[in-house]
């Protein structure tokens, strides 16, 4: 099998409601998103001849997701209380809400996911918290 691996990265504050750790405050990080795709062949299109896919398009459309992000609160759906929610809306705050715990094993999983719906065949996605702390997620 080929394999191809890129990077993009975003920075953003995320809350872990529930948590009892020292995380249990709104804190950053400057997260590093790692991609690997792979094929069985190579393409014979023109453009992309001897290639997986353009690295190009990996990295944009890799970009484009870790984007969304960047800059943001990310917090999972309903963790924060109404008032709050309106009190950070009123500062223009950018918000991100997923449905799920913005954790880095989490995450892995939705970049996995993320990249599988713009239709690559993702083997891995490896996100990390700090340069030395990363949660992979890969399917069977």
């Amino acid at each position: 099998m080929y394999t191809l691996k890129t990077r993009s990265g975003f920075d953003s504050a995320h809350f872990l409601k529930g948590y009892g750790g020292k995380c249990s405050n709104i804190h950053g990080h400057h997260w590093s998103v790692e991609i690997i795709v792979g094929s069985d062949k190579l393409s014979d299109d023109i453009q992309t001849r001897g290639m997986v896919v353009d690295f190009s398009e990996l990295k944009k459309d890799l970009r484009d997701i870790t984007g969304e992000l960047d800059h943001s609160l990310i917090i999972e759906r309903g963790s924060l209380k109404e008032k709050t929610m309106e009190a950070l809306s009123e500062e223009n705050f950018k918000i991100v809400e997923l449905n799920m715990r913005p954790t880095a094993e989490n995450f892995a999983k939705y970049f996995f996911d993320c990249m599988s719906t713009k239709g690559y065949r993702v083997i891995e996605a490896t996100v990390y918290e700090t340069k030395n702390n990363c949660a992979s997620y890969r399917e069977n």
